[in-house]
């Protein structure tokens, strides 16, 4: 999560929100991104998004079984879908996001019975920094 944490940082200094993820195999590091929307004009370059894809292209599958997702923030529905669709066997996140995350708030997508794969899910994991970290980037844009 520290390198999740530091990603989401610089992701801040560029003007993005601060959100960062890292995909791990073991303990091999297999890919890292933050949000890119803003410099990419791509409104689904979240940071899980764009791990995710990377993840996939390095290991040259679409499947991620037994990989972790280390994020920041509490996926949103989007994020949460890419994540049962490849298959991620564990999402750590560290700040639970109550207005638009879809892993334990709204619709909590791994609950729904359309959902065919849930990860093992933890959370609260660097919650205090990655929460502070979001705080300060919107209040300095107020």
């Amino acid at each position: 999560m520290r390198l999740a944490l530091d990603l989401a940082a610089e992701a801040a200094r560029s003007g993005e929100v601060p959100v960062g993820a890292v995909v791990t195999l073991g303990e091999r590091i297999v890919a890292t991104s933050a949000n890119a929307m803003r410099g990419g004009h791509d409104p689904t370059a979240h940071a899980e998004m764009v791990a995710i894809r990377a993840a996939a292209k390095a290991l040259e599958t679409p499947r991620l079984d037994g990989c972790a997702l280390w994020v920041t923030l509490e996926p949103c529905a989007m994020c949460a879908g890419a994540i049962a669709l490849a298959r991620l066997s564990r999402l750590y996140y560290a700040a639970p996001d109550p207005k638009g995350g879809a892993v334990d708030h709204g619709p909590r997508l791994f609950a729904q019975p359309t959902c065919h794969h849930r990860p093992d899910i933890y959370a609260g994991i660097g919650e205090a920094e990655a929460a502070g970290q979001l705080r300060g980037f919107f209040r300095d844009r107020r």
